[in-house]
């Protein structure tokens, strides 16, 4: 498959490219690796027949979908068959790669069909992934801000380089290029949430050539904007996640039960190449793609994919309306729900949008005024969901939305009640489903990714988890309400703390406050508490009696979403409100114990987002009640 730009070489049937010549290069690709392995190679794990199965996609039948002298579209499809037992996830794929003339770049889509009655499974990953020349690419670009030369996958094997406490981090101990010396490389440490993966890749210098991953469109992706995925690694690697549970946990995993009939399209993407005549240039390079990135978004959904499973834009309809925030303790009027994220995605119960993966999801986020619009939506029935940054809580629209071609419907004014029972007393942090404005410390110098030092996610620097028995060895954290400050005093994530022989034990934080009075009679106070991110973990609530055998408040085991290891500022969200007796209280000094219970791992533990005291609603002039 080619054009005056490059060209693409398949292995046929089963649709493996085994080389992409471009700008004189005869093969981008890693011609070490086997021909199996090389690109745009679709992969899958799944558990079926209770077994886990990890395959890398081989189509069986080959056809040309359409050839003109303007596009190319190729198909390379498994069909699933009964004879394989378990040994194949009971999935009908059909990879498609399109070429357009004049295009410095190709397409790659897939189509995924479980038929009714076949065996049950869980999916647990499937991407598409390229591995390139390992003596050309050595530049990696994600963001403005995250690119850095990177070492090579022989860097990190040993003796060059040193396991830590999983395998994909590894500390560099004599790596090719010696400035990247005692530096951790870590493949999570250059995740990126969905809003923002839009364009990433690599650079070569000689010849100066970028390779870049391009998604127009988070569509077909699971958990909403704020799910996060791999981006490009060592190897080097370029990814396009179509799904994982990664900073999620297995709760994410489609699972497809009693036989359910369900089919879904993920992308396309753009693989996109450029090339930089006059010399050298990182930046250009970077610049232009993004360039591209931009206008792939303008022209999404494509109008070239031939397959049915792609709707075009007239198959397709939009929402439209305002979002406002009605709170009377923040304002007497109602509050336009600036910049809020507000999307359509399969009914569920608010907020269940985070762990929904079946189907599609469509996110925009509101201006100034609250005002938005959703374009492009396929057909089918959503339920309508919000959240309003500085505000607590999910908002979800009361009535299905049916899309059909061509609909554009207005809701009007939306109003969005948070939770809110009384004034605020006090509160911690700011509700944004991050943990990032809370205390980072800097990391162990000896397990230092120079790329995160002085960033803005400096939350992303291996090995912070440790640094809390250093700063707390004997005793826990105490956060004194109205003294301290959270973004110097509140740890990011509340974790165990190891004591001997790599044994760990529960940790419990104290938050100290004051009050002048306690309401006694009918009264009942709200204590919110929103995490960010929670691992195998118990978060337990006690009021001022920490030896309470049993706790006011508990939330059980919860979490799997492994953000503390994985270098994250949030997993998923996780809002409880808890109605606190006036009997609990005193007046003057109190303390609420926050034991995070259980202490057997070195990543079990929870990052907060936002914890709010509310007094009952017959306190007025909360500020004044604060002492």
């Amino acid at each position: 498959m080619e054009n005056d730009y490059l060209q693409v070489t398949f292995m046929k049937p089963n649709g493996k490219i085994t080389g992409i010549r471009y700008n004189g290069v005869d093969n981008l690709l890693d011609t070490r690796q086997k021909t199996t392995s090389r690109g745009s190679t679709v992969e899958t794990i799944t558990v079926c027949l209770k077994m886990c199965v990890f395959c890398r996609v081989n189509g069986d039948v080959f056809k040309v979908i359409h050839q003109d002298e303007n596009m190319t579209e190729l198909s390379f499809s498994r069909s699933w068959d009964p004879s394989f037992n378990g040994t194949i996830s009971p999935l009908n794929i059909d990879q498609r790669f399109i070429m357009l003339r004049g295009s410095s770049g190709f397409y790659t889509y897939a189509v995924y069909e479980h038929q009714q009655g076949w065996p049950d499974f869980d999916l647990i990953q499937t991407r598409v992934a390229f591995k390139l020349n390992q003596n050309m690419f050595r530049y990696m670009a994600i963001a403005d801000n995250r690119q850095r030369i990177m070492p090579s996958m022989k860097d990190r094997t040993p003796p060059q380089g040193e396991p830590l406490a999983y395998p994909e981090a590894v500390r560099l101990i004599a790596p090719s290029n010696g400035t990247l010396k005692g530096e951790v490389d870590d493949k999570y440490q250059y995740s990126c949430n969905n809003m923002d993966n839009r364009v990433h890749g690599w650079i070569c210098s000689d010849p100066p050539i970028g390779f870049w991953h391009i998604s127009a469109s988070d569509e077909f992706r699971t958990g909403g904007p704020l799910k996060q995925d791999l981006t490009s690694h060592v190897g080097p690697t370029t990814l396009a996640m179509f799904f994982s549970n990664h900073y999620a946990g297995q709760g994410l995993n489609p699972t497809f039960q009693n036989g359910e009939s369900w089919r879904k399209t993920f992308g396309p993407i753009f693989i996109y190449l450029n090339s930089n005549h006059s010399g050298t240039d990182n930046k250009s390079l970077w610049e232009d793609a993004k360039l591209q990135m931009q206008k792939e978004v303008e022209s999404w959904p494509y109008s070239f994919p031939v397959s049915d499973d792609f709707p075009k834009a007239d198959e397709r309809g939009s929402v439209r309306g305002q979002l406002v925030v009605r709170d009377r303790y923040i304002n007497q009027s109602d509050i336009p729900a600036d910049s809020a994220y507000i999307g359509l995605a399969p009914p569920g119960e608010a907020g269940s949008w985070q762990r929904e993966s079946k189907g599609y999801q469509f996110w925009t986020n509101a201006s100034s005024d609250g005002s938005f619009s959703i374009k492009n939506v396929r057909s089918g029935d959503y339920n309508l969901y919000a959240w309003v940054p500085g505000i607590m809580g999910d908002y979800k629209y009361n009535v299905a939305i049916n899309i059909t071609a061509k609909c554009d419907i207005n809701l009007g004014e939306l109003v969005y009640e948070p939770p809110r029972d009384g004034p605020t007393l006090w509160e911690i942090g700011v509700p944004d489903r991050l943990a990032a404005e809370f205390f980072i410390p800097d990391p162990d110098p000896d397990y230092v990714n120079k790329l995160y030092i002085n960033h803005t996610d400096r939350f992303r620097q291996y090995g912070l988890w440790e640094r809390y028995s250093e700063l707390y060895p004997n005793s826990d954290l105490i956060y004194n309400v109205g003294v301290d400050d959270y973004k110097k005093d509140w740890f990011f994530a509340h974790v165990t703390r190891k004591i001997k022989n790599n044994t760990y034990e529960a940790t419990t934080w104290q938050i100290r406050f004051r009050l002048d009075r306690v309401v006694k009679t009918g009264a009942t106070y709200t204590l919110r508490v929103a995490l960010a991110s929670a691992v195998f973990s118990e978060l337990q609530v006690r009021f001022n009696n920490m030896d309470a055998t049993r706790a006011h408040f508990s939330t059980g085991l919860i979490g799997k979403d492994n953000a503390i290891a994985r270098h994250g500022d949030h997993g998923i969200y996780w809002p409880f409100n808890i109605s606190v007796q006036s009997a609990w209280l005193m007046e003057g000094e109190n303390t609420i114990f926050l034991t995070q219970a259980r202490g057997s791992g070195l990543f079990q533990g929870i990052m907060y987002d936002y914890i709010r005291f509310e007094g009952p609603p017959s306190v007025e002039n909360a500020s004044d009640k604060l002492m």
